[in-house]
């Protein structure tokens, strides 16, 4: 038996307002009405949810951060890599490691404009 039914996915930052409009335009995500300023969720189509808190103290992780363990990202899967990271640069995503694109195991790296890390990886 499971333990929980669903799983969210919260991101810290300091505007949620603003972190919840860029990924529901990158997902195609509804956001849901607003219970408290300081937490704003979003429901993609399928069920996936993603949360964004208010945090006045906000510094935005680095990439890559080789003497330490790897941070978690969201890995964003995509038909269409080339036209995913135009959307994604047009929406105030930050290229950070784009230089290996091209090829069956296309990976390209980005952050999201609070500067949480995020990939777009071709399915």
């Amino acid at each position: 038996m499971a333990v929980a039914s669903a799983a969210v996915l919260s991101l810290d930052c300091a505007e949620p307002e603003a972190l919840a409009e860029f990924y529901a335009q990158v997902l195609g995500a509804d956001i849901q009405p607003v219970t408290t300023p300081d937490r704003i969720e979003i429901v993609a189509p399928g069920g996936s949810r993603m949360a964004f808190l208010r945090d006045h103290g906000f510094a935005p992780p680095s990439w890559p951060r080789p003497d330490n363990s790897q941070q978690a990202h969201l890995d964003l899967l995509v038909e269409d890599i080339d036209a995913a990271e135009r959307q994604v640069v047009d929406m105030g995503a930050r290229p950070l490691d784009t230089k290996h694109n091209g090829g069956p195991r296309d990976v390209r790296i980005y952050s999201d404009p609070a500067g949480h890390p995020f990939s777009l990886r071709e399915v």
